[in-house]
């Protein structure tokens, strides 16, 4: 298994974590990413690919612009979800190809969209195809558009946060499949290049994951039946929703998911182009929340370990009701090492907020900690930052540090 995937802490991580505290005038709070270990992630999931396979890196789970630019040489493309990531996309130095998914999509989300070139439009309604068709025509454009289905799955296909198989606001129900195909074939201004199934999230048993990709490609050939002109036909987008594993050591086995595909297409001679458009499995790993410890406290039998930062700058661990990994960092050494290595502490910690939903972790056992010492969460390069609630009680807020083989980067995060 690759380094990365260990929830090991980088000496480069450390150093900085301490540089970071030793630099402020007050206790500190900061991301810090590793952008060496996020090029070498890529590159690995990359190498695994079957022929006629793409990964696009989906950027709701972060969408910085040095997280876009250290991807961008290596993926196939973006899939953005609102007219801010547009943006974002379209700063990037390294210009991909981009797909625009997501219910809800404002008219003048689509029209940016189209006027910026975007790939695909990922088609979530009746009405949003016809929405589409009358700004494509204004445009003078044809656009290729993929249906998004809600199909029907068996319960041994569902994860803990369904986005298919059930009711849900994403996507056309696949009974309503045909009418919409018919649909996208009358509008003028667009065309039926495939399908687009996102299923499962935070899915860790690859198996599961494996069972799905089969039965999308068991149906693959009726659901391209439906379209008159099959030649158009050609994308299945598989979605995401490899899970990252925030508990255990052991993570999603992406070597044996694209083994599984790549000899399933092997057998399939009307197999489609298969795209894949992981977001958190591309950049959980490169990242680390590092807090300070403010105070230590004991109350009704339990203790606890106030820091600089919480819910409100890493709000992961509380949305996903998980104890985050928590690394200590001593800040006093001696000549053989950190001079506070002893009696073990049974913890539970919190950031700064007048709320009791101020939690990181639980039971949390580090050797003898004291205030201004270190913790560093990792796995906090998705869906950390950008999902908190930044200004409750309106705190400053973290630095984001970036390290790279070149020159160190940092600032405060707006």
């Amino acid at each position: 298994m690759m380094p990365w995937l260990m929830n090991r802490l980088p000496a480069a991580v450390v150093d900085q974590a301490r540089a970071l505290a030793d630099a402020q005038p007050d206790p500190v709070s900061a991301f810090v990413y590793d952008l060496h270990a996020l090029r070498s992630h890529v590159q690995w999931l990359k190498s695994f690919l079957p022929q006629g396979v793409e990964l696009y890196y989906a950027i709701k789970a972060n969408s910085e612009p040095e997280i876009l630019e250290t991807l961008a040489p290596w993926v196939d493309g973006f899939e953005i979800s609102s007219g801010g990531e547009i943006q974002r996309v379209l700063n990037c130095s390294t210009r991909r190809n981009f797909i625009f998914s997501g219910p809800g999509k404002l008219d003048s989300d689509l029209y940016h969209a189209l006027t910026h070139q975007v790939e695909m439009i990922h088609v979530e309604s009746l009405d949003e195809i016809r929405r589409l068709n009358m700004i494509a025509a204004r445009l003078n454009r044809r656009q290729a558009v993929l249906i998004r289905i809600n199909p029907v799955l068996s319960d041994h296909l569902a994860t803990k946060l369904s986005m298919a198989g059930a009711p849900t606001p994403f996507g056309i129900d696949e009974q309503q499949l045909a009418q919409a195909v018919a649909l996208v074939e009358q509008s003028e201004n667009l065309v039926l290049s495939g399908f687009h199934i996102h299923a499962m999230s935070h899915q860790l048993q690859v198996e599961r994951h494996q069972q799905l990709l089969d039965w999308y490609l068991d149906k693959w050939l009726s659901w391209k039946a439906l379209a008159s002109n099959t030649q158009s036909v050609r994308y299945l987008n598989v979605g995401g929703g490899m899970g990252v594993n925030y508990l255990r050591p052991e993570q999603f086995d992406w070597p044996s998911l694209c083994r599984h595909l790549g000899e399933r297409l092997a057998r399939d001679r009307q197999a489609p182009i298969v795209r894949f458009e992981p977001g958190r499995f591309v950049t959980a790993f490169c990242g680390y929340y590092l807090m300070q410890v403010l105070d230590m406290k004991h109350s009704h039998g339990q203790d606890f370990a106030v820091c600089r930062g919480g819910t409100h700058q890493f709000r992961l661990p509380a949305a996903q009701a998980h104890d985050h990994p928590v690394i200590h960092v001593p800040r006093r050494r001696t000549a053989d090492g950190p001079s506070n290595v002893g009696t073990k502490r049974r913890l539970t910690i919190v950031g700064q907020l007048c709320t009791p939903k101020d939690v990181l972790a639980r039971d949390v056992v580090l050797s003898d900690p004291v205030v201004d010492d270190l913790l560093v969460l990792p796995l906090a390069g998705a869906y950390g930052y950008n999902i908190s609630h930044a200004d409750f009680l309106c705190h400053p807020r973290p630095l984001q540090v970036y390290l790279d083989a070149g020159p160190l980067n940092t600032h405060a995060m707006e």
